[in-house]
Parts: structure tokens; sequence; C-alpha cells
């Protein structure tokens, strides 16, 4: 085990497998000698050369364009979208390309291209470069969608990605790249793509949250432990595909079902969730599944509208309350 921060995770996962694999190759703008807008590439440059970690032009559509060719000539790219808004930018690439290319091919090509995209608010980058995105995705097969919430899953699941045969998203929330935690060292950090984590186990409320959000719940979960209120906090880690198994589990055990999640409700993973467990464990659920999120308005640039924005730690502990005592 080391002690790293999420920062320093995706930098070793990026590491090893350019260690590991000569086919492996990093691009994006600014991965290279300048180590990343938020150094999340830093070093790699001077240990692989410009030819497997290759700064580019502005351009996403060329970044994405570039990935998905490199891949199907048997390279295993990891491209870099700078801010995951700027998805926006080479939706068409994503959406229409990469997602349908192994299945327009009949399969016969593989497409293991990884995106990495830098996700989420809270550090005061305004509406367009501050938005959860992974959203936006959710609607288009042949795509993975990884969401680590710790130093650990973006270590493992990065690593999980870069090995995987198909395109893979993997949204880094940039208010985390800062926090630390024990990172299990080689193949025994490998995260299973598909796989959620029972992070906090408990009785009372099962509450399902990613990334910032996460860290959160986590944190209201302790506050609530104090006044008798036992929650079981859930971490998908993965949205696509996504392990209803455990979801449906935990609720089965609780009764209560509450989704915290930092993007606004409409279309969103978390009412995706809401609606699969009301389908597939309605006898199992006490009372009616609460969402937790984000407004339907873009998101603000000045600090105190932004922290109001967010679902904070005050907020999640009304809600869950409001749910223990209905």
């Amino acid at each position: 085990m080391s002690e790293l921060t999420y920062r320093e995770g995706v930098i070793r996962a990026l590491g090893e497998e350019l260690e590991r694999d000569d086919r492996v190759l990093l691009i994006g703008e600014d991965v290279g000698a300048a180590g990343g807008v938020f150094q999340a590439t830093a070093g790699l440059f001077d240990r692989f050369g410009p030819s497997r970690v290759r700064d580019t032009p502005i351009s996403e559509q060329a970044i994405v364009g570039c990935a998905l060719g490199a891949s199907v000539t048997g390279l295993r790219p990891v491209a870099e979208i700078m801010f995951a808004d700027f998805a926006g930018v080479c939706f068409d690439q994503i959406a229409n390309q990469l997602a349908k290319y192994r299945y327009m091919t009949g399969g016969q090509t593989a497409v293991p291209v990884t995106i990495r995209m830098a996700n989420g608010g809270g550090v005061g980058f305004a509406a367009q470069h501050s938005q959860a995105v992974e959203n936006w995705f959710l609607n288009v097969p042949g795509l993975k969608i990884c969401v680590p919430g710790t130093a650990a899953d973006a270590y493992g699941l990065l690593k999980a990605a870069i090995r995987d045969d198909n395109p893979v998203l993997v949204f880094e929330h940039k208010q985390l790249y800062p926090e630390r935690g024990s990172v299990p060292d080689g193949d025994n950090g490998l995260v299973e793509i598909g796989r959620a984590a029972v992070v906090r186990s408990g009785s009372d409320i099962t509450v399902v949250a990613t990334q910032l959000m996460r860290q959160r719940a986590l944190a209201a979960a302790e506050l609530l432990a104090a006044e008798g209120i036992d929650v079981e906090v859930v971490d998908p880690r993965t949205l696509v595909p996504l392990d209803l198994e455990t979801i449906v589990g935990s609720v089965a055990k609780t009764g209560r079902l509450v989704c915290v999640q930092e993007c606004p409700p409409g279309g969103s993973w978390g009412a995706t969730v809401v609606a699969a467990v009301v389908e597939q464990a309605w006898e199992s659920l006490d009372m009616r599944p609460r969402l937790v999120s984000g407004d339907e308005t873009p998101i603000p640039y000045a600090g105190s509208l932004e922290d109001a924005w967010l679902p904070s730690v005050d907020r999640v502990v009304g809600a869950l309350r409001d749910v223990a005592t209905e």
C-alpha cells in the first residue's frame, strides 16, 4: 500500500501502463512538458519522451479522432480532454464514431481508447468549466463510464480502463486531485469496471453518491450517526456498466434510498438509479426515493452562489434526516 493523492494515483496509473505496454500512448493539450493543466501527467514526458506522451493542437475533435484512428491500428491511446465541459466540442467524435466503431465493423476491431476528463465544480471555474458532464453520455451505448471518488479508485479504474478493449470515459474530479488515500500497489490495485463499493455500512438509509458527493455523503453519515441514524453509503464507481445488484441489495436492507449527485436532476444517473430501484425493488422501499442534486441552472461563478448550487453536507444531512423521520 502507498499513501497517494488522487492526482498521484492518476500519474502512477499512467506511468505503470506506459511502462507495461509499449502500445499505450498519452495525447492531449499540454500533457507533455507542462505536465497537464492540473499537473495530472507531471513527469511522464521526461520518462517516456515525445513519442509516447504527445502534446496536441487545441482541437478536441482532432484529439479524439486521432485516438480512434490509433486504436484501430493496434495502439492503446489515452486521450485527455482538459475540461470535461469541452467534450461538447467533440461530442460527435465520441458519441457517433468512438462509441459505435466496434459495432459498425461487426466486432472486427477493438477500440481500446481511454478518454480522461477533469470534471465537476467547486473550484470557481464558472459555468463552462465546472460541469459534471458524465450524464451527457448515459444514452450512448458503446461507452463505459468511470467516476472515481478516491485515490485508490482513480488509480485502479484508470489502469482497468487502459486495459479494456472498449472505449472508456474516465472522469477525474478537479476538487479531488489533492485528496489523499491508501492505494494498493500494482495489479492488486486494479478496480473492476462495473463493481460498486459499499464504503460505509448502515441499516437505516441507503445513500448512493459518486466523487465529491461521496465525500459529502460520508461526512453527512458521520454527523447523523450521533443522532442514531445509521446510513449506508454506496459508491457505484462506474455508471456504465452500473452495479444495480449492489444498490438493490442495500435498499433491500435499509428500505430507503437517497441519491446525491452534483449535476441537475433531469436525465441524470441519479434519476436512472431511482427509476431502476423502483422497478426492481419496489416492495423493498418503505417510502419514496429522494434525489439530492444541483439546480436546473448553469453553475454560478461567484463562490457563495456556487457553494449554494452544489449539494452541501448540511443539505444532505437535512434530506437524510427527513427520510429517516418520515
